[in-house]
């Protein structure tokens, strides 16, 4: 598998709260990180304003900053 993922994260959206962004769960015996309920209703909040009109660019670094952290957690 072949990632094109930069080697270490650089930036964390300003609206990741410092405590329970992430969550652990077990499926099958294999741990899997979840993003909190929070999270989870930002990104959709930004996704359902992105449908209607376009981001502004701090909403748009925000959305690609989530999206970063999501191919890192998917690893």
């Amino acid at each position: 598998m072949t990632t094109n993922l930069p080697l270490k994260l650089e930036h964390l959206p300003n609206s990741l709260p410092i405590e329970g962004a992430v969550r652990i769960e077990l499926v099958e015996g294999v741990p899997i990180f979840r993003a909190s309920s929070f999270v989870q209703e930002r990104i959709e909040i930004l996704l359902a304003k992105q449908k209607d009109s376009p981001l502004d660019s701090e909403e748009e670094t925000e959305l690609d900053e989530y999206e970063e952290l999501d191919d890192y957690l998917s690893l």
